[in-house]
């Protein structure tokens, strides 16, 4: 499954790279992929743990840039 988030106000490039690598390490997911240039945050997850993603995304979103709304798409 694939789901995408727009993540408004993201600007900073070392950020969105620790927000993909983190992303990426969640259970279930095998691609995490941030574009600076659209602000999107784009995640390949198995179906059985998309239910927990969004909430897992703006904790780590937070943690990074906490002034970045996360918009689910």
């Amino acid at each position: 499954m694939i789901k995408t988030y727009i993540l408004e106000d993201l600007d900073c490039a070392h950020c969105a790279g620790l927000i993909e690598g983190e992303v990426a390490k969640l259970d279930g997911v095998t691609k995490s992929t941030v574009t600076l240039l659209t602000q999107k945050l784009v995640v390949d997850i198995a179906d059985a743990q998309a239910g927990s993603l969004t909430k897992a995304v703006k904790k780590i979103v937070k943690k990074y840039e906490p002034d970045v709304t996360v918009v689910e798409k």
